[in-house]
């Protein structure tokens, strides 16, 4: 009890000498005062350190929550314009088919519709696509199927909402062609291979790599002068032509109808139709 009296008494005489101090000479209390500061900032400095590091684990792991609502975000996002992206090359591709089916009109042809592929058989023994349509559209056996580029086959089976597309390397297809350049005819006959073979032409033909090949007209199946491909090699008597069209990435066919009856039998010949266009859907419009 003593100590703590005598312990204020002189805490209040040692204020009061600062007091008298303090007026009296205020340069020595500034002095005073900055040498306190400087044995004292160390301390302070290292006092410091461990609040300033918990301010900056906290500010730290705020911006980490940020970080993760913001990938939660973008990652949102980026699937949405996935989606977008994969809805304009799907629409890009078709618009670019459909382009292409717009750049070939071959003269001659009173009707033609468009269809969409939706099947394809490519086993051992055939080479054909399956469009969706079919009688109910117009469509009968032996009418052209063609590409923006030239001809792809014919049509060999028709239902009343779908078809099939013979191909021209299906083995069971036979094509009279002519060369373009040398106007050799001869027979485009498929193997099921990518590179069909022309056969039959005369002893004297000379046929080039690179020289194109049309259909010639023979036969009434399909006017003359349809593009097929062109040469591709020369072995031999054995001559491969590449066709104009890639048949393995078709993704629309243009169904002719030229108005010829030629060898097919009378019954799946066609009526001639008024001429028609078919839309950018594939509708047919009068």
């Amino acid at each position: 009890m003593l100590a703590k009296r005598f312990a204020y008494g002189t805490l209040v005489v040692l204020s009061v000498v600062i007091i008298v101090i303090g007026k009296a000479d205020m340069a020595l209390v500034e002095r005073v005062r900055v040498e306190a500061a400087d044995l004292v900032a160390p301390v302070l400095a290292v006092m410091t350190r461990p609040v300033a590091a918990g301010e900056a684990l906290v500010e730290r792991i705020r911006d980490m929550a940020g970080l993760y609502a913001e990938n939660e975000r973008l990652h949102d996002e980026n699937a949405t314009l996935l989606q977008w992206q994969q809805a304009a090359r799907r629409l890009e591709t078709e618009n670019q088919a459909l382009r292409d089916l717009t750049k070939y009109q071959p003269g001659g042809s009173v009707w033609y519709i468009t269809g969409r592929v939706i099947g394809t058989a490519g086993g051992a023994y055939s080479r054909s696509l399956l469009i969706d349509r079919g009688a109910a559209d117009g469509i009968a056996k032996g009418q052209a199927a063609t590409s923006g580029v030239g001809l792809v086959g014919r049509m060999a089976e028709v239902g009343e909402r779908s078809a099939r597309v013979l191909l021209i390397t299906d083995l069971n297809s036979r094509i009279p062609v002519t060369l373009q350049d040398s106007h050799e005819r001869g027979i485009l006959a498929g193997d099921n291979g990518p590179l069909p073979e022309l056969m039959y032409l005369s002893p004297n033909a000379k046929p080039v790599v690179g020289e194109r090949v049309v259909t010639s007209g023979e036969g009434g199946v399909f006017p003359p002068g349809i593009p097929v491909g062109a040469i591709y090699s020369v072995s031999g008597q054995a001559v491969r032509v590449m066709p104009s069209a890639d048949l393995s990435v078709i993704e629309y066919v243009r169904v002719m109808d030229f108005g010829l009856g030629g060898v097919l039998p009378q019954s799946a010949v066609p009526a001639p139709r008024p001429a028609r266009k078919a839309s950018a859907d594939g509708s047919v419009k009068p």
